[in-house]
C-alpha cells in the first residue's frame, strides 16, 4: 500500500467514524470483513490459535486480538473519541424565532474554530419496545445545525480579547420555530420509528460534516476532523490487520472517554484491557505474570507540531515538525524511558520510517497518556508516540500528508517483530 491509497482509506475512516460509537462500528466492520470474530465479555471463550478475536465495551471501546506462540503481547492502544459537543437531555431552547439546542463540551474544545460550522448528529440511541431496550448507533449524516459567531460590529473585541461562555455563545440552531422535544423526533422521523417504540435516552454527539482534504502546494498537508486521534487509530487498526503472519500475541486497542479523563467502565482507566489479557493467559494456559513482564504497549496519541506563526511555544531542540515523522514524546511525565525510545527507534529504522524526539516546553503543559493511565492497571514496558498536528481540539485539525503512513509502516513492523527481553538486553528479530 502507498501513501496516497493509504489517505484515501483514512479519508473514508474520519468521514464514517463521526463519535466513539460510530468509529467502534466502522472498526467492527473492517475486523469483520478479515475474519474476525467477535467475542462477548459475558460469556465463556473458547479461543483457537488459528482464529482472530475482537470484543466491545460499552460500543464505545474495543479490543482485538491474535493469537501465537510468544510469551508475550505486543500492543497498541489510541483513542477513539474527538472533543465535541454532547446534546443534553432536555435540550429544547425556543427565544426570538430561534430554536436552540442546549449542548455541553465533551473535551478540551477549542471553542472558536466550532463557530459558522456545518453540524451533524451521530452516536448511541435507547429504543424501548414495551420492556426490552435495544441499542441502535445513529448518523444523521447531513448537516443540521450551526453555532453563529458574533458580527465585528457587535463585537468590538473579537479580534482582541474572544471570550467564548460555553453556556452561551456555543448553542448551535437547529430551526427557525417551536417544536417540543425536536431531537428525539428528528431521530424518530430519521429511523422511522415503529408503533409502540419509542426512544428512552441517548448518547448523541455534534460533528462537522465538513470532509477531510489536503492542501498546500504539494498537498503536503490535510485538513480534516478528528483528526486527533483517528488518525492514529486508523494507522494502528490498518497496521495490526495487514501484518504478516507471526507468532506473536499481537494487541489492538481503541479506548473512549480519552478525551474526558479515562475513568469510565470502557476507558483507559479501567480493566478493560487487563480483563482481556487475563482470559487470553487463562484460555492459551500462559503465566500471565511472564507474559506481562516480557511484553510492550506502543501509545499513540497526536501532539503538538511547531506553530508557523508561533514557534516559541514549541521547545528550541526537541519540537514536532509536519512530515518529519513519528513523534517519540518523553515529557518526565511520559511513560517513554531510554530502553522503549531505542526499541522503537529500531522498529522504525527497520521499517524505514523517520521519527522524531519530542519533548513540551518546559513553561507549558502537557496532557496525560493512555499507557500511562493503563499502567495504572497493568504494568508493561511502555512508549508515548504519536503525529504533530496543529490547531489540536478544533473543529478541523492539521497533520502532514505523510506522517499517518509512516506511523502504519511503523505499527505494521512492530506486530510483525518478534521482541526477547533478557535481564541485560532486548532484541528484535522477525
Amino acid at each position: 500500500m502507498n501513501n496516497q491509497k493509504f489517505n484515501q482509506e483514512l479519508f473514508t475512516f474520519i468521514e464514517t467514524a463521526t463519535c466513539s460509537f460510530t468509529g467502534i462500528k466502522e472498526i467492527k466492520n473492517d475486523l469483520h470483513k478479515n475474519g474476525f470474530t467477535e467475542l462477548q465479555e459475558n460469556e465463556v471463550w473458547d479461543l483457537n490459535q488459528k482464529q482472530k478475536y475482537f470484543v466491545t465495551r460499552n460500543d464505545a471501546s474495543i479490543i482485538a486480538f491474535t493469537l501465537g506462540k510468544n510469551e508475550s503481547f505486543n500492543i497498541t492502544c489510541t483513542h477513539i473519541d474527538t472533543p465535541a459537543f454532547m446534546i443534553k437531555p432536555k435540550n429544547a431552547i425556543y427565544e426570538k424565532n430561534y430554536l436552540k439546542i442546549n449542548v455541553m463540551p465533551y473535551g478540551g474544545l477549542l471553542n472558536y474554530a466550532w463557530l459558522d460550522e456545518p453540524l451533524s448528529i451521530a452516536g448511541r440511541i435507547i429504543i424501548k419496545k414495551k420492556e426490552t431496550y435495544e441499542k441502535e448507533i445513529i448518523d444523521l449524516k447531513e448537516p443540521l445545525l450551526c453555532i453563529p459567531s458574533v458580527a465585528i460590529h457587535q463585537n468590538e473585541n473579537a479580534n482582541d480579547d474572544l471570550k467564548l461562555n460555553s453556556q452561551i455563545d456555543m448553542m448551535p440552531i437547529l430551526a427557525l420555530k417551536d417544536t417540543k422535544e425536536p431531537i428525539k423526533k428528528l431521530i424518530a422521523n430519521k429511523i422511522k420509528r415503529k408503533e409502540g417504540e419509542e426512544i428512552a435516552d441517548f448518547d448523541l454527539f455534534l460533528y462537522t460534516t465538513e470532509k477531510p482534504t489536503y492542501f498546500g502546494l504539494e498537498k503536503e498537508m490535510i485538513l480534516s476532523p478528528r483528526i486527533d486521534d483517528l488518525s492514529c487509530t486508523y494507522s494502528a487498526l490498518k497496521g495490526f490487520i495487514e501484518s504478516k503472519k507471526s507468532q506473536n500475541n499481537n494487541i489492538f486497542c481503541a479506548f473512549n472517554s480519552e478525551e474526558i479523563g479515562s475513568l469510565t467502565k470502557e476507558g483507559a482507566d479501567s480493566s478493560f484491557l487487563m480483563d482481556i489479557l487475563k482470559r487470553i493467559a487463562a484460555q492459551t494456559k500462559k503465566d500471565i505474570s511472564i507474559l506481562i513482564n516480557n511484553s510492550t504497549i506502543l501509545s499513540a496519541d497526536n501532539t503538538h507540531a511547531t506553530h508557523p506563526n508561533h514557534p516559541s511555544n514549541s521547545d528550541r531542540n526537541n519540537e514536532a515538525l509536519l512530515n518529519k515523522g513519528i513523534v517519540i514524546s518523553k515529557d518526565a511525565s511520559s511513560t517513554t524511558d531510554s530502553i522503549t525510545s531505542s526499541l522503537f527507534k529500531g522498529i522504525c529504522e527497520s521499517a524505514k520510517v523517520p521519527y522524531q524526539d519530542f519533548v513540551t516546553k518546559n513553561d507549558m503543559t502537557s496532557g496525560s497518556t493512555l499507557s500511562g493511565i493503563s499502567l495504572r492497571h497493568v504494568s508493561i514496558d511502555s512508549i508515548d508516540i504519536g503525529l504533530g498536528q496543529l490547531a489540536m481540539h478544533g473543529a478541523k485539525e492539521i497533520i502532514g500528508s505523510k506522517d499517518a503512513y509512516y506511523l502504519y509502516l511503523a505499527f505494521k513492523n512492530f506486530y510483525e517483530t518478534k521482541i526477547t527481553k533478557t535481564k541485560d538486553q532486548i532484541k528484535l528479530s522477525k
